[in-house]
């Protein structure tokens, strides 16, 4: 949105574009932050997600500075995000700009999609023990657009663990590059065992919300 030299602090998980963490205070990460740090800062604002931050945290940092949360559920949800964003620093042009972009980028990739079959699939996104991707998230939203089916159901949380027989439903397992850095070792580890396709992803495209997604759906494409 052009509002680079206004970001005062980003947490270490904010790795886009890199030479940010470089230029820009680094506040912890985001389940421990370090208030004194922020409160140092003088934020005029502080950005906060409901999955991500808790509760006491929001409510604490609500003494430094107004905390903006942000609580996204589907792509839909990051359009509006992105243009409450616009009109909160008064950048609203450059911030439809974006979300046009990315609607266009949608329609695009569902044209493309449209005559694929489905396939049902299982995301995985933690090792020791394996945690899955349940049906009540943002990436389920991302794996519907795929054609995939989820397998896992929330009837055991969000994220819940998941063992071998969560998985044999499963045509293919997908493993997440975050938050667990899942590698090749992993593929072969569970193709053995599952006797299943088994396919490491990027997990930046499948959960970031926001201006990500503008690089998503090419990814989507690639991948199919």
């Amino acid at each position: 949105m052009g509002l680079k030299d206004q970001i005062s602090g980003i947490t270490k998980f904010c790795v886009h574009p890199q030479e940010l963490r470089k230029e820009t205070k680094v506040v912890g990460g985001t389940k421990q932050v370090h208030f004194d740090k922020i409160e140092a800062l003088s934020p005029d604002i502080i950005i906060c997600n409901k999955e991500e931050n808790t509760r006491e945290m929001v409510e604490q940092l609500d003494t430094i500075a107004p905390v903006w949360v942000s609580d996204i559920q589907n792509v839909e949800d990051s359009f509006e995000m992105i243009k409450v964003f616009g009109t909160i620093f008064n950048v609203s042009e450059k911030a439809s700009e974006i979300a046009a972009r990315i609607i266009s980028k949608k329609n695009d990739f569902s044209e493309f999609i449209k005559n694929k079959p489905s396939k049902k699939v299982a995301y995985l996104i933690w090792k020791n023990p394996y945690m899955a991707a349940a049906t009540n998230t943002f990436i389920n939203t991302l794996l519907e657009l795929n054609h995939f089916e989820n397998v896992i159901s929330d009837v055991g949380g969000r994220y819940p663990e998941v063992g071998s027989n969560a998985l044999k439903e499963a045509e293919t397992v997908l493993l997440s590059s975050e938050p667990y850095p899942f590698k090749k070792t992993d593929v072969t580890e569970l193709e053995n065992r599952l006797q299943k396709e088994v396919r490491l992803v990027d997990g930046e495209y499948f959960s970031w919300y926001g201006s990500r997604l503008l690089y998503a759906f090419d990814y989507f494409k690639g991948l199919h």
